[in-house]
């Protein structure tokens, strides 16, 4: 069983990696070639694509022009380690012991735009580069066309080291059509958090998000491979809800959310 979340805005390249194990991109020289195009945007041009302030524009622009291959723990981070923001905070990975993230290297696989499909801790240096931007490339208008069937093929392959045909989807809709989920020799489920509001089951994003996180930690945790296990999931409150759910889309509800911290 192999569970994909999206990539984080947020990063955390200050804090050190509380491991030493690491591996490299699957497509780390694709990855050169995005970096490459993104070299002849200014940051203004970064500005106008990404919808961002113009500090961030100039972070963005350093980012890119200071990036280099190869990767190691000298001038790189692991991916689950660096990646923070919502579902991130609901994963915990720095709280995961060395057989966890053994675990979650064979079984978890983060979606992103610049370097296509992610392993825990597979390097990576800093970026922001959503998938869904309209960003020209050497590969089409967009990246969903620059990374075609690629997405597709690793996952798949990655299917196969897991031991279950099986992909439980917690990325966002932007990330997961990248997947093309037709082309998956897989079964999907994908799972759905919704808190009561107005007296209706409705998503809100910021739980939502932390989520994800948490049924992906979950699955870590009990190091699933059978997607009925699932169901079992009760983190902050919620409860798997067969009237909500279909075959494949798998919802979890809950009547109150619990108090923040």
């Amino acid at each position: 069983m192999l569970t994909v979340i999206s990539p984080a805005k947020t990063l955390d390249f200050d804090t050190a990696p509380t491991t030493r194990k690491a591996s490299q991109p699957l497509f780390i020289e694709r990855a050169g070639e995005l970096v490459e195009d993104a070299r002849k945007m200014s940051p203004d041009d970064i500005r106008a694509l990404m919808g961002v302030s113009d500090n961030i524009a100039e972070l963005n622009h350093a980012r890119f022009m200071n990036w280099t291959a190869p990767f190691s723990l000298d001038n790189a981070k692991q991916a689950v380690l660096a990646f923070k923001g919502d579902v991130y905070t609901g994963l915990e990975a720095e709280t995961l012991s060395a057989s966890q993230l053994g675990f979650a290297q064979k079984h978890l696989c983060i979606l992103s735009g610049l370097y296509g499909l992610l392993r825990p801790l597979d390097l990576m240096q800093p970026y922001r580069l959503e998938m869904g931007l309209k960003f020209a490339n050497r590969g089409g208008k967009n990246l969903y066309e620059f990374w075609g069937d690629d997405i597709n093929q690793a996952i798949n392959k990655q299917l196969e080291k897991s031991g279950s045909p099986v992909l439980v989807n917690l990325a966002s809709n932007e990330y997961f059509k990248s997947v093309k989920a037709r082309q998956l020799d897989a079964e999907i489920i994908t799972p759905v958090f919704k808190d009561l509001k107005n007296g209706k089951y409705k998503v809100i994003s910021f739980y939502a998000k932390k989520a994800r996180g948490q049924m992906a930690r979950f699955i870590i945790e009990k190091e699933l491979n059978d997607p009925a296990g699932i169901k079992q999931f009760r983190k902050d409150g919620y409860r798997y809800n067969k009237a909500e759910s279909t075959a494949h889309e798998w919802v979890f509800t809950r009547d109150q959310a619990p108090a923040q911290k």
